[in-house]
């Protein structure tokens, strides 16, 4: 028998109610009214006159002190950025608001968009530069309807002429001396107010948190990623978000924000796409190549607490090249820096690695800069996530809105570029043609290496912007490929003994252990003892198997990994030679995207211990849930067409979630 995923949603979603009823994970609600605030400059603490408004009130929330799971997404685009704007993209802030409580919205393409469920919190992060510009470059009111490009954005209907616009642009969005003067701060203002007042307008605490965000679109060097997303935890914020307009410098956002949290204004960075950083994302020195102190790992822990590990750019856990041994290293990988076919280097660029970079330097005696939590994100630029391999809409509006359009199935018209050139080279190489291997043509672009990805997941009292931001500062985070997957995880020598089944468990976690995100310290941990617990999402396929990846620093001042296999489906048992699980006989039907029935697991928990802990070896442990195989959205592409899948990309998919680690220092 064979459970077909996607059609029958709703019969997997009754088969997992009783899941959710699970007193580990159960969600809260409380009702809590919220009116907008007052935008405030850096410096300056008194209301901008663009968007005054009454003070929020303050109703209480009962919350859970043992922490229940919230999912949002913290990286979603509307019509305000550049780019999506360029694509065809008009909702504004407060629709995709809509859409993240459970409404439907329409795609720039024309079809309807709709989540299964809602999200429990969400953060709008249109770009920082040239903020609003592109939709006023359609007004004749406005100052922005001059711009050079104007013309050319107002004429743009189809996909070449859309994506030449984009190319056009480019240029303007350095802080190239003499490009401020074609972008109004005036339009800025304005817009970054609307995107405000929506954020106060749409939290409702205890039901829905919506935090006021931004991203800073950092390029360094030859188009390296150097992205962030800010996000303020109150209902205040800058009369204008800082940009790369007024530095590419990461850095020098950090000290915004410095000035910002003096003025009441807390926030907190979360870079991504490292994938896509050229190895810049996280490298030992400074922006100016100077070597890495004590005052950078100070300045960007206090900044940057959690990193996003997963989105439809990419999954940026680590590569094949830097994790050898293990077999799932190459999950989702976008090999290219963003927005060209250029490939970005491999050192430097994973979370993994950086988490081992970030031990070498402890040992040093500079500290430890990558020390952060793990969260998943969408960075749609339809203001509307995807995270479904069975209903993928696209990342960034009409250009990527069809299977052809994406690479996933052979069609007419595969000769036309969809790149963007970036290094001066002929558009004839990104417009060739690519063969699957099978004799077929596909558009050569690098949308189907793209993923339906990704969620934040955080253990929080309650769904208040107070509460996450501080599970976020304090690195309970989780992330997750898409499938909303919970996922627990305490160390200490005081686990020992404790049953994961027993009704005061959590609260006794919490006090004889530490949660992902947390520390242990030799002088007081002993031999730590791990419990990990991990609950499928009904909605989709049973789960495989729990690993625990650990990274560790030697004798010799060498760092080291290994992946074990720490909780298996269906009885199986781990191999102790291999530290692997038995493979459990999940499969999928390639004809109608059906799964085996009957295989795998609703929940998996584990006590653990390190088989090969040393209290001298400095060390990070982090936890990997890996569900059973499924059709890839891709794959799904191809049966809707009717066509084989593409012979030369992955069929299925094994989605996941990761836990923020815990460390472990010798005394």
């Amino acid at each position: 028998m064979a459970l077909r995923q996607g059609a029958d949603r709703e019969n997997i979603m009754k088969k997992g109610v009783s899941l959710i009823a699970l007193g580990l994970f159960l969600t809260g609600c409380a009702q809590q009214d919220v009116a907008d605030s007052s935008v405030v400059t850096s410096n300056d603490p008194v209301a901008s006159a663009a968007a005054q408004s009454a003070e929020s009130g303050e109703d209480t929330v009962v919350g859970n002190p043992t922490r229940d799971a919230f999912f949002g997404d913290l990286h979603v685009h509307t019509r305000y950025s550049f780019d999506a704007f360029a694509f065809g993209t008009v909702a504004t802030p407060d629709e995709s608001y809509e859409f993240a409580k459970g409404k439907p919205l329409m795609h720039p393409a024309g079809f309807e968009m709709k989540l299964d469920r809602p999200l429990d919190f969400q953060g709008v992060t249109d770009h920082g530069m040239y903020l609003g510009m592109l939709p006023a470059m359609t007004n004749p009111d406005s100052p922005a309807y001059i711009h050079p490009e104007a013309e050319a954005l107002r004429n743009a209907e189809s996909v070449g002429e859309r994506r030449a616009m984009f190319a056009a642009m480019i240029p303007y969005l350095a802080d190239t001396p003499g490009n401020e003067q074609y972008v109004s701060m005036d339009v800025v203002k304005s817009a970054w107010a609307e995107i405000v007042r929506s954020a106060n307008r749409h939290n409702d605490p205890g039901n829905f948190t919506a935090f006021i965000a931004y991203e800073f679109t950092s390029a360094g060097g030859l188009r390296d990623n150097l992205h962030r997303n800010v996000v303020f935890v109150g209902d205040r914020a800058p009369i204008v978000p800082f940009s790369r307009m007024d530095s590419p410098n990461p850095e020098d956002l950090w000290s915004e924000m410095e000035v910002w949290r003096e003025a009441g204004m807390d926030s907190i960075a979360i870079p991504h796409n490292s994938n896509g950083s050229g190895g810049r994302m996280f490298q030992r020195t400074y922006y100016d190549g100077a070597p890495i102190d004590s005052a950078y790992v100070e300045t960007r822990m206090r900044n940057e607490p959690i990193v996003e590990i997963t989105q439809v750019k990419g999954t940026s856990e680590t590569h094949p090249a830097l994790s050898p041994n293990d077999e799932w290293a190459g999950f989702e990988i976008m090999p290219y820096k963003i927005a060209t076919n250029i490939v970005s280097a491999v050192e430097g660029s994973y979370v993994r690695e950086a988490y081992q970079r970030g031990l070498e330097l402890a040992e040093q005696g500079v500290g430890n800069p990558y020390k952060f939590g793990l969260i998943g994100a969408s960075d749609t630029h339809v203001a509307a996530g995807s995270f479904y391999e069975d209903n993928y809409w696209s990342k960034v509006g009409v250009i990527d809105a069809t299977a052809e359009l994406r690479g996933s199935v052979p069609g007419e018209g595969v000769n036309q570029s969809t790149s963007v050139s970036t290094t001066g080279e002929a558009e004839q190489a990104a417009a060739a043609r690519t063969r699957d291997g099978s004799g077929r043509i596909y558009r050569d672009t690098y949308y189907h290496t793209w993923g339906a990805s990704g969620l934040a997941g955080v253990w929080a009292e309650e769904n208040t912007r107070e509460s996450i931001f501080d599970a976020m500062r304090r690195k309970e985070t989780f992330a997750t490929s898409g499938p909303r997957m919970r996922v627990r995880f305490f160390a200490g020598e005081g686990l020992e003994g404790l049953s994961m089944d027993d009704a005061d468990y959590l609260a006794s976690a919490y006090a004889e252990g530490v949660p992902m995100g947390g520390d242990l310290y030799g002088d007081n941990a002993g031999t730590p003892v791990f419990h990990v617990w991990a609950l499928r999402d009904p909605l989709e396929a049973p789960l495989q198997r729990v690993q625990i990846v650990k990274g560790w620093s030697d004798s010799e001042g060498m760092t080291q990994e290994k992946v074990f296999d720490v909780a298996c489906s269906d009885g199986l048992s781990i191999d102790p030679g291999t530290h692997r699980c038995p493979d459990n006989g999940a499969a999928v039907n390639l004809t109608d995207c059906s799964i085996t029935a009957d295989v795998g697991a609703d929940e998996l928990k584990a006590a653990w211990v390190d088989p090969e802990f040393d209290e001298t070896e400095s060390a990070f442990y982090y936890v990997r849930v890996l569900q059973n195989p499924t059709c890839r959205w891709s794959t799904w592409d191809a049966l809707r067409a009717n066509v084989e899948p593409r012979y030369n990309i992955e069929s299925t998919i094994q989605e996941r979630a990761w836990s923020s680690p815990i460390w472990y220092t010798p005394s």
